[in-house]
């Protein structure tokens, strides 16, 4: 709790100043918190030196099982999957070129991506080398407009699932895109970073027929610097073949030596991905929705706010709530009032998210009591407006 004796005291020691996070799981404030069952398991993984090479073999095909996927392979984080899946699929398992990205002159390295789907993290598919190639237009994506992008450079055709938010009916589906794509013999990838519930979306998008999906274990209680891909048995071959344990073992150097993974941080995805797949949701989605609802109690009925509740569920961060300000009658606007919040004691750090125009609160990392004290804190400063 917040208010507990020692709470941030380790960063309060050399100078720096711990906020509660009223975000969620972001890496701006360090994405998450290892669950207990994943602190257990990378400190016994700590017992025994191991081979990583043959560990992540071994961890990935856990994962996979667990979710019902052919193959799987950890990585630092979702973004690096997205970027050892690009250099799997320009380089493949060829050496030579392997050792030359990101320099990808004369091979297949361009990227297909809906214009509708660009976002912020395409910029981890150029790492690699890759060439972003828009197909359709921003009003709308035709399976003609994919059909005539893919070409004699076309590596791999990058989708982006965003199971929370409202179909987009003028986008390509996944099932469309697979389709056009495997009928001119390329390769599909989809980032699917925080698409972990229902369940069955894990292992779905392999399934429909892409060959690597990317996800971020943070979501799931692993440590922040942790993600991992499924795929087909020989996409994750080739994925593996780009790793830094591969840089080491095989002494092949290619992109992937800066994403290091500790083998204690493997076995806490391991941990992370079983729990997961054995939990009680409904108990969590309970716990989320209480939460959210101890924000919103203090804040309601105060003039000018119109603040309600996210009654999403689908995904990484289930609930939490939205809130607007009439300036006029608020004596605020929204960004007023986040930099109010920072100026608290201790600071509450929460956000308009980008292409959004409403603050939104997420409780995925607040700590027990903390809910209490962000509806407060956001009362007080709205009654002193």
């Amino acid at each position: 709790m917040t208010t507990a004796s020692g709470w941030g005291d380790i960063y309060k020691e050399i100078g720096a100043t711990p906020i509660i996070n009223a975000i969620g799981s972001v890496t701006l404030l360090g994405g998450s918190t290892p669950i207990p069952e994943v602190k257990d398991a990378m400190e016994r993984a700590n017992d025994a030196f191991i081979p990583l090479e043959h560990l992540e073999e071994k961890a990935g095909q856990a994962i996979a099982d667990l979710i019902g996927a052919p193959a799987g392979y950890i990585t630092s984080g979702g973004g690096s999957a997205l970027t050892l899946a690009t250099a799997a699929f320009i380089a493949g398992d060829d050496d030579d070129k392997i050792e030359r990205l990101p320099d990808t002159s004369g091979m297949k390295n361009e990227i297909l991506i809906q214009k509708r789907q660009r976002y912020w993290y395409d910029r981890c598919l150029e790492m690699a080398g890759g060439k972003l190639v828009d197909f359709g237009s921003e009003e709308e994506t035709t399976e003609a407009d994919l059909e005539n992008a893919i070409g004699p450079n076309t590596a791999v055709v990058h989708y982006v699932a965003y199971e929370q938010n409202p179909v987009d009916p003028h986008a390509l589906t996944l099932d469309q895109t697979v389709e056009v794509a495997k009928d001119n013999g390329v390769p599909v990838m989809v980032d699917a970073a925080g698409q972990i519930y229902p369940l069955e979306n894990l292992g779905k998008y392999v399934k429909a027929g892409a060959d690597i999906s990317c996800v971020a274990a943070k979501y799931m209680g692993a440590p922040h610097s942790t993600g991992f891909a499924l795929g087909t048995k020989d996409a994750i071959r080739k994925l593996a073949l780009q790793s830094f344990v591969s840089y080491e073992g095989r002494r092949v150097r290619g992109i992937g030596r800066p994403h290091k993974v500790d083998r204690g941080e493997m076995m806490g995805v391991v941990a992370a991905v079983q729990r997961w797949m054995t939990m009680n949701h409904e108990t969590r989605l309970a716990n989320a929705e209480q939460q959210s609802q101890a924000i919103l109690a203090p804040i309601r009925g105060i003039p000018g706010v119109n603040a309600s509740l996210i009654n999403n569920v689908v995904a990484n961060q289930p609930f939490g709530v939205r809130m607007d300000l009439d300036p006029q009658v608020a004596g605020m606007t929204n960004e007023d009032l986040i930099e109010r919040l920072k100026e608290n004691d201790p600071p509450i750090w929460t956000r308009v998210p980008a292409g959004g125009d409403s603050i939104t609160i997420h409780v995925f990392g607040l700590s027990e009591g903390e809910d209490k004290v962000v509806g407060e804190a956001i009362a007080a400063v709205l009654k002193k407006a």
